[in-house]
């Protein structure tokens, strides 16, 4: 990128001299920020900013940002964007009256997108996530996570592990990779639960560990997929390698599964659509980050991730889109950030900076990306003139983004 000046922007949003690294409970409430001020950015970082009258006299490319206002891009911590199909014709089914779990146990779900997966050349799978990706970028993303999982034996989850490496060497995105293997049980295993585990921990990771193809590992520990005692082997076996937890749960039921992930030393845990004072206090006692993935709970009608108690406990929340072709075909952080202000009652201020920071801590990452400070990436969202920031999720059905940098 070469040495940018934005000037006039009516606000600059998010500002830090890096120090911070999460935001939690009340906190959230607050965003820091410089009205009618600069940014400069040069050979892809953060240079300096702060208000007009003390702008430097640069020889270098500038853009007027007057009445529109700058924000870092979005980190969206939770993606399954490498897939090969569509599954709309579930989309008619739960038209019709099916819930995801009776078309995941008439053989749809995960099990339909690995069965597709299974068939697609690698390149085409490669170039269609990343026709994605860029769409994602053009709406605000900069930095995201991309989970395997539908490929669930050795060969197809190496497959997404290695597009996933493709897509971190050839896009301007910063990319965390993930291995979920433990996504779904595959319909040959059906009969033989501690047979697939066993290809998990003895095949797969050793394989998946000697490419370097994973930051993180995660299962997802739910009812009618696996127990708290599976996870906490997988996830056990994970480490061994140095490969951090994650972990999808509380989607559907609470069966403790939260309490699993804090025990292996979880980064996140994500859905939570279903959690109690118990979860809460453990969360509480923890370095694990609770996320909340409203797009999903949007698409396929289940309840929403209680963010409004999360952020009230005093602990941080994040927020992430999602993005898979069953339960959420959809990773706009514009409209993810709607939801949450709209459906789980937070305001705009603390929806941003579930998006941002904390989404940047969820990955590891508040030491590069999620705000505006000396050093960090330049990834920057200018956007449409607007009055204040609350108009992004109140004209929820607009696109109010000018342009992205990368």
């Amino acid at each position: 990128m070469a040495a940018i000046l934005i000037r006039n922007i009516k606000t600059l949003w998010q500002t830090d001299e890096g120090e911070r690294t999460v935001v939690k409970g009340k906190d959230m409430a607050t965003i820091p920020c410089i009205n009618n001020a600069w940014l400069w950015i040069d050979a892809g970082k953060i240079v300096d900013f702060g208000p007009m009258e003390t702008m430097p006299e640069l020889n270098i490319t500038t853009i007027d940002a007057t009445g529109k206002m700058v924000l870092p891009a979005y980190v969206d911590s939770h993606t399954h964007i490498v897939y090969a199909a569509n599954r709309d014709e579930e989309f008619l089914m739960r038209l019709k009256g099916k819930t995801y779990e009776e078309i995941a146990a008439a053989g749809g779900g995960i099990l339909n997108s690995a069965a597709k997966l299974g068939a697609m050349d690698v390149e085409e799978l490669y170039e269609n996530a990343f026709e994605r990706l860029e769409n994602l970028i053009a709406l605000g993303t900069g930095t995201i996570e991309i989970k395997s999982g539908y490929g669930l034996n050795t060969a197809a989850e190496i497959k997404m592990l290695r597009v996933i490496r493709k897509l971190k060497e050839n896009s301007r995105a910063t990319i965390k990779s993930t291995f979920l293997g433990a996504h779904a049980l595959p319909a040959e295993y059906k009969n033989n639960r501690k047979g697939y585990i066993d290809l998990i921990i003895n095949d797969m990771l050793p394989k998946i560990a000697d490419e370097g193809l994973a930051d993180y590992c995660d299962v997802f520990c739910e009812q009618g997929y696996f127990t708290n005692e599976e996870t906490e082997t997988i996830l056990s076996a994970a480490w061994k390698y140095h490969i951090k937890p994650k972990i999808h749960v509380n989607q559907f039921t609470n069966t403790g599964g939260i309490q699993t992930g804090i025990k292996n030393n979880a980064v996140s845990v994500d859905h939570l659509e279903y959690l109690g004072d118990a979860e809460i206090d453990a969360l509480l006692q923890s370095n694990t980050l609770p996320v909340a993935l409203p797009g999903c709970s949007f698409f396929i009608q289940i309840p929403y991730t209680p963010g409004r108690k999360i952020i009230d406990a005093g602990l941080p929340l994040v927020l992430a889109s999602d993005y898979n072709p069953g339960s959420c075909p959809s990773g706009n952080m514009n409209f993810v950030i709607a939801l949450a202000c709209i459906q789980m009652k937070l305001t705009p201020e603390e929806a941003f900076n579930a998006a941002t920071l904390n989404g940047a801590a969820a990955l590891e990452l508040s030491g590069s990306v999620g705000s505006i400070a000396k050093g960090k990436s330049a990834k920057i969202i200018i956007t449409k003139p607007i009055t204040t920031l609350t108009e992004i999720p109140y004209r929820f059905g607009e696109n109010l983004i000018d342009r992205v940098l990368i």
